[in-house]
């Protein structure tokens, strides 16, 4: 046999032989042949993997000497977050501790107010004048639908108790009990507080002023009306809070401008009833707890809260404003109780009536909302909001 004929049969040998040592070197044949078919194509992308040896380590353990894994250490920032989890959630027991400080400091504020307000009407010559301006011309120079009917004291008296009744019936019906003796210690201590401050604020008297010594501070009237809508306010759900503040505002105006229209009392008997009332509320809020919050489940934020307290708060301060802007462009007639003053003294005394009542029962409401609910792990449950498709009406 001849070199050219024995060639052909030593080619398939020696593919033989590279296919059998592991098929690493193909020929150049099957190199140019197949290079366009999937095989060919992916064959090189394709890893293979080697079956894991009983030592080799795992996921769970690593290899300890002895051929059996040994458990990985924990994560202290991950077991640090599941012991957090396993815990009761704090505010679920009682608000945050911002919120019972802001209720306190609010607290405080409208007491100081309260003195504040005595002080410069009671104790000054011009704030006797004034008084004297507001509430001796008050009927002759306000329109007459501000005495609402002439309000009689028995109605008074029997709408803020049917307020304050159904304040302590919407507490029992939502098992809030701890809240139900916050109402209860709250009605006693504005009640305490309009019985025992009349006697131990006396008016010297520096100015003659035609009204009765025991209409004096603080109005009764006002107060009893006052700490009616706020425990409505504190006792009704987060749907019906924003409802109850508005009634509250609307039904503390009605009952302190006609106690100034009708003569019961003074512009400042009215005034420091309503910070008074809204200073007990506001350390009734801070002893909130458990029973007296929403229930973790149900916790949310309310638009008509947030809504409606800024919109109270904001008519508070400009009403506020306005009758301080009011007293003084009247000052100069107070010091002689110029007749030319007695209007700009009734409409500030309006004012300042209405705008401290906005402004308590809108503080009342935005922190009753931040101690009742503050959202909790509980609260935040639920799929968040889709985000908006384009082309969506």
């Amino acid at each position: 046999m001849t070199q050219h004929e024995s060639a052909p049969e030593d080619e398939p040998r020696a593919n033989g032989s590279a296919n059998a040592s592991g098929g690493s070197a193909p020929s150049d044949s099957v190199a140019a042949g197949d290079a366009t078919t999937p095989a060919a194509q992916w064959a090189p992308l394709e890893e293979r993997r080697e079956p894991q040896s009983a030592t080799a380590p795992s996921h769970h353990g690593w290899d300890n000497g002895a051929g059996s894994a040994a458990p990985i250490p924990e994560d202290p920032l991950s077991a640090q977050i599941d012991a957090s989890l396993a815990q009761p959630d704090p505010l679920a027991l009682r608000p945050r501790t911002s919120s019972v400080v802001l209720c306190t400091v609010f607290g405080v504020v409208f007491l100081g107010i309260a003195a504040a307000v005595y002080w410069l009407g009671v104790h000054t010559v011009d704030g006797q004048s004034y008084e004297d301006l507001a509430i001796m011309n008050f009927a002759n120079t306000m329109p007459a639908w501000l005495s609402f009917g002439n309000l009689k004291s028995g109605l008074v008296i029997g709408v803020s108790l049917a307020f304050g009744a159904a304040a302590m019936l919407v507490a029992a019906a939502r098992k809030r009990w701890w809240l139900l003796g916050q109402l209860a210690v709250f009605a006693a201590v504005a009640f305490a507080a309009a019985k025992l401050l009349k006697p131990l604020l006396p008016r010297p008297l520096l100015v003659h002023v035609e009204s009765s010594v025991n209409n004096s501070a603080p109005s009764g009237h006002t107060m009893l009306a006052a700490a009616a809508g706020l425990m409505l306010l504190a006792a009704v759900p987060r749907a019906w809070r924003a409802c109850a503040a508005v009634l509250s505002t609307v039904f503390m105006s009605i009952v302190g401008v006609s106690v100034i229209y009708d003569r019961w009392h003074r512009p400042v008997d009215v005034v420091m009833s309503v910070c008074i009332a809204g200073a007990c509320m506001m350390f009734a809020l801070a002893c909130t707890r458990a029973s007296g919050m929403d229930r973790t489940g149900s916790r949310a934020s309310s638009p008509s809260v947030q809504i409606a307290a800024t919109a109270l708060i904001t008519l508070g301060l400009c009403a506020i404003a306005y009758g301080t802007y009011v007293l003084w462009q009247v000052f100069p007639g107070l010091q002689y109780a110029s007749a030319w003053a007695a209007p700009g003294a009734c409409a500030a005394a309006t004012a300042m009536v209405v705008g401290f009542a906005g402004l308590v029962n809108g503080m009342v409401l935005m922190m009753r909302q931040i101690t009742a609910a503050p959202l909790t792990r509980l609260g935040l449950i639920g799929e968040p909001p889709a985000p908006p498709r384009k082309g969506a009406a």
